[in-house]
């Protein structure tokens, strides 16, 4: 088993703590937060042990996890990753693409691996479809979460909508040629509400909207591609895959038949796939402890956070454009 220790405390820290220690694949070393009086409770109450610095922490762990704000990603991951320490990051993986691409020539010269922890990508109902979106040539997501005052410190686009930025460049096999944003202010010093329209050099155009200040939570995704037709619920766990192929010559009496002007017709039918449960924070935790032991490439690695964070700073920057 791998040694963990988990670096932050917070709200997503203790979850992450709680399924560390359930883990099979993972041994939890213990925590390190800054807030003194917060980690005395959480030791006391929850039983989990709290180091006095970063730096002990770091010496007991093979893996660092680090789930601290994303001011001091770079700091903690540097730290670690000079300790010859693997690295997983809570996304964003760090406040800048400089410092991300740093992380990365650092895990490089050091020969550690780095994962990040864009959670969607576990998520039982993309997991279900993924193999199936195959060259989408339109993506429409929405991204809704009642108001919460946690994160509203940084743009929406940077606490919401790169969950699906790195999605759909997960599926979009091509670079992104164009990226049109706006934003609205209306509580937060930043954008509340995003909508942004990425082009790829391939003609696909992803439509990607983001709120945390809707009155209901809505996660949902959809992929268009020829002869099909994906869409994926993340909050619901969810999938719906709606096919379309050349339709029999005696259809019957209960087949789905389009025909279009040119007397072409249709057969349409549902393929949906098996969604088999999980704990997502989990199985990327054990996954990154996967890729550790097997020496393979993690499933979201730090290029591909640096990726999602790039393409993010893009649809910010174009607000006032």
């Amino acid at each position: 088993m791998l040694k963990i220790g988990v670096l932050g405390a917070g709200h997503l820290g203790k979850i992450h703590l709680k399924l560390a220690q359930q883990s099979e694949k993972l041994e939890l070393v213990g925590f390190f937060d800054p807030n003194e009086e917060n980690s005395k409770k959480i030791e006391s109450e929850l039983g989990y042990k709290s180091f006095q610095s970063i730096s002990d922490l770091i010496e007991q762990s093979d893996i660092v996890d680090i789930v601290t704000p994303t001011l001091s990603h770079y700091d903690c991951a540097k730290m670690a990753i000079e300790a010859r320490k693997h690295i997983f990051l809570e996304k964003p993986i760090a406040n800048s693409v400089e410092e991300a691409e740093e992380i990365i020539e650092l895990a490089k010269k050091h020969k550690v691996k780095g994962q990040v922890g864009h959670v969607e990508r576990f998520n039982p109902a993309f997991k279900a479809v993924k193999n199936l979106i195959e060259e989408p040539m339109f993506i429409e997501t929405h991204r809704l979460a009642e108001f919460n005052p946690r994160g509203t410190d940084v743009p929406v686009v940077l606490d919401l909508m790169i969950h699906d930025i790195d999605a759909i460049l997960s599926v979009v096999n091509s670079e992104v040629k164009e990226v049109h944003s706006s934003g609205v202010a209306v509580i937060s010093d930043s954008p509340d509400i995003a909508n942004a329209r990425l082009v790829f050099e391939n003609g696909c155009v992803a439509n990607i909207t983001s709120s945390r200040i809707s009155l209901k939570n809505m996660r949902k995704s959809r992929f268009f591609q020829k002869d099909a037709y994906i869409s994926v619920d993340y909050l619901e766990k969810t999938c719906e895959v709606v096919k379309m192929k050349e339709a029999p010559e005696n259809p019957g009496e209960w087949d789905m038949i389009l025909q279009n002007a040119e007397g072409v017709k249709k057969q349409i039918y549902f393929d949906n796939p098996d969604v088999k449960p999980n704990n997502a924070i989990l199985e990327e935790l054990e996954s990154f402890a996967d890729a550790i032991l097997n020496d393979t490439e993690p499933l979201v690695t730090l290029q591909d956070g640096t990726n999602a964070l790039r393409i993010a700073y893009q649809i910010i920057d174009a607000f006032n454009k």
